[in-house]
């Protein structure tokens, strides 16, 4: 009786038709975003990801070396994809600026809530790779060609730097995410309430924005 033994060429051929399967990678990393949304990036494990996308975990590690790698990549995508989202605010001629910064606002605080690890991402990426984040992201193509930049130049009337502006409307809607772990426990707080007070920010934040603008 013959019996039909692969060669060892005929196995690795098939074990890298699998592994090279595209739609493998989309579903580690969208595992990758449940788990780290869930449980945090210092959490998750990358055990916890592999068995969240139905695979092995040698098999996810072949796709992504490291943890950090993985959540690079994933933090890196989703803010992408938000960006380019931002751009019809960005870009909208009829809504005024106080509208989109309420709509900035709260679009923001709603991302940082499902993925509180992005702003130290973010923070990280600025301070070690400024450069390249500004080219993976495209910030400022998408920003300084905006109708939201333009309004923003003509609220300052050439007084007063735009960059004010953006500091003070990232410090006020970024900054209590990346302080939450103190302010948290300064405040005595639970996550329930926090994400009260940061629901409260998204009717605060273009009230005090506002003000700002009529400071002479």
């Amino acid at each position: 009786m013959f019996i039909f033994v692969p060669s060892n060429r005929d196995q690795m051929a098939k074990k890298t038709e699998i592994l090279q399967d595209p739609s493998t990678e989309e579903k580690i990393k969208e595992a990758a975003r449940k788990v780290f949304t869930k449980k945090g990036f210092a959490a998750a494990r990358t055990r916890d990801i592999a068995e969240e996308a139905g695979i092995n975990l040698a098999l996810l590690n072949y796709y992504f070396r490291s943890k950090e790698k993985l959540f690079d990549l994933v933090m890196r995508e989703t803010m992408q994809e938000f960006i380019k989202g931002m751009k019809g605010v960005f870009n909208h001629e009829e809504s005024s600026l106080l509208i989109k910064v309420q709509k900035i606002v709260d679009n923001y605080i709603d991302l940082f809530k499902i993925h509180p690890d992005i702003p130290m991402f973010v923070l990280s990426e600025m301070r070690t790779q400024p450069d390249k984040f500004i080219a993976n992201m495209g910030i400022k193509s998408v920003l300084l060609e905006s109708h939201f930049f333009k309004q923003i130049m003509q609220a300052g009337k050439g007084k007063v730097h735009p960059l004010h502006f953006m500091m003070n409307l990232i410090g006020l809607t970024v900054f209590p995410f990346i302080a939450s772990p103190l302010l948290m426990r300064v405040g005595s707080l639970k996550q329930k309430e926090f994400d009260i007070l940061m629901e409260e920010r998204k009717k605060m934040i273009p009230l005090w924005i506002e003000a700002m603008m009529k400071v002479k």
